[in-house]
């Protein structure tokens, strides 16, 4: 190991934690250094991957247009209908911006923006420069909303403020503002919120899928397919499901402030997680009739795929996978999932995750597992080799890591095509390891193990 690896591990030994070592310590949630190498992303992007899918709304990047074509189609966010969300729409600020403002380029934007493309809301997300140059953003806001009668929505994601969690929570307040002002009449008495789901690949389609064979109704999915009278009218239900945790449970925890609505947290991959989470609402209502659809519905659902699912096992037992997330709810998630795959989980790691998420995957991962927080290149490549991986489960900026070392790769980021949620989900990700794991080019590569055998 060089000098530079040894000064970067003595610097963030805080933030790494093997399972079964004493004594426990997680120090998490730190901002990254100026000119460190991080997986992470800005307050901006945090915002814009929460706020994104809702397809009937305008969504103005208020700054330099590089950061509209940063998070342009940041999600595989679909809709079923109003594809707003889809066209990336930027004030472009330039020097002369700088030095005299931009507000009247702003309300110029959003004027126009709005007349051309009838949106039901606008949401205005405030970059770097504007929190520098201090546009009034909210001054422009109010006199469009005045002038349209649509609501205008400032999102403060100035990217310097804080980390991507900050940016979570400013989508939140931004959303905080539409909650509560549409009509919750038509809203019928077993009635649900996700939150948390973006729709990517259509995962949200096949959740609300669960939920009609259940007799649970989903008002309103925050945000992905999101529709903004939807969400106007969310506060209507009698329970809100939060699935990713990290990004938006600030918004379930106001809504219960605000509007006394509960909340439970869920997760919708592997079958233990996704059953435990149908079970949890089928049991909130305290329905028989709801309770016995469910125990119906995973009978089925777990039948069907149940003996693919083993003939991978057979073909994956003892293989070991790294898992690097955004968000360390999902990784809870992916352990469970890679165990029913007979595959050993030896890394695990989040962008965002907190205490409590760490002490829960300490409990969850086998003795030797390392936790690791915010990592960067170099840290996961010495891990990767150090443990013998001989899969990574990560996003878009962990894919090089994985073909640098020869490793096989599963896509778990924000913009695959393929569903990996619910229970025909878990089959596409057991194939999908399986795939990865089987292929012949690993006799090609410098890989101890080799590829698995393969089943029919």
């Amino acid at each position: 190991m060089n000098n530079d690896m040894i000064d970067i591990l003595e610097d963030r030994k805080d933030q790494i934690h093997r399972t079964g070592a004493a004594p426990y310590a997680m120090d998490c949630q730190k901002r990254s250094l100026a000119g460190s190498v991080s997986q992470r992303a800005c307050v901006f992007c945090g915002s814009r991957v929460v706020l994104y899918p809702i397809t009937d709304a305008l969504h103005l990047v208020h700054g330099p247009v590089g950061c509209a074509a940063y998070t342009w189609d940041i999600r595989g966010a679909l809709s079923s209908g109003p594809e707003l969300h889809r066209l990336s729409f930027s004030t472009d600020l330039r020097e002369k911006d700088v030095i005299y403002g931009g507000e009247k380029k702003l309300y110029a934007a959003l004027t126009e923006l709005i007349a051309e493309y009838h949106p039901q809301a606008a949401f205005i997300y405030s970059t770097c420069i504007v929190g520098l140059i201090g546009d009034d953003v909210q001054a422009v806001a109010r006199k469009v909303e005045r002038e349209t009668g649509i609501p205008v929505i400032p999102v403060q994601s100035e990217g310097f403020r804080g980390t991507k969690s900050t940016g979570y929570k400013a989508a939140c307040d931004a959303l905080s503002r539409l909650v509560g002002t549409g009509p919750t009449h038509h809203l019928p008495d077993h009635s649900i919120n996700i939150i948390g789901e973006f729709n990517l690949a259509g995962e949200a389609w096949i959740l609300r899928r669960y939920y009609e064979r259940m007799g649970v109704h989903v008002a309103a999915t925050l945000t992905g397919d999101g529709r903004v009278n939807d969400i106007r009218s969310c506060h209507g239900v009698k329970l809100n499901v939060v699935q990713c945790s990290g990004s938006m449970m600030h918004i379930a925890k106001w809504m219960k402030d605000t509007y006394g609505i509960p909340f439970i947290r869920a997760s919708y991959f592997g079958i233990e997680d996704v059953s435990r989470a149908l079970y949890d609402v089928a049991e909130f209502f305290g329905d028989d009739t709801v309770v016995e659809r469910t125990r119906d519905l995973v009978r089925q659902e777990v039948k069907a795929i149940l003996p693919q699912l083993s003939l991978w096992r057979s073909a994956l037992e003892g293989r070991k996978a790294a898992i690097y997330t955004g968000g360390a709810f999902k990784a809870f998630s992916l352990v469970r999932s890679l165990r029913t795959l007979g595959v050993k989980t030896v890394i695990v790691g989040s962008q965002t995750g907190n205490q409590e998420d760490y002490e829960l995957l300490r409990e969850l991962c086998d003795e030797g597992t390392v936790l690791i927080d915010d990592t960067n290149p170099l840290e996961l490549q010495k891990f990767i080799r150090e443990t013998g991986a001989d899969l990574l489960i990560g996003g878009v900026k962990e894919r090089p890591i994985a073909h640098k070392l020869g490793l096989g790769f599963c896509d778990h980021n924000h913009e695959r095509k393929l569903p990996l949620a619910g229970f025909e989900g878990m089959v596409h990700f057991g194939r999908e390891v399986y795939a990865s794991l089987q292929s012949p080019v690993w006799h090609l590569t410098y890989r101890s193990s080799g590829p698995c055998k393969e089943v029919s």
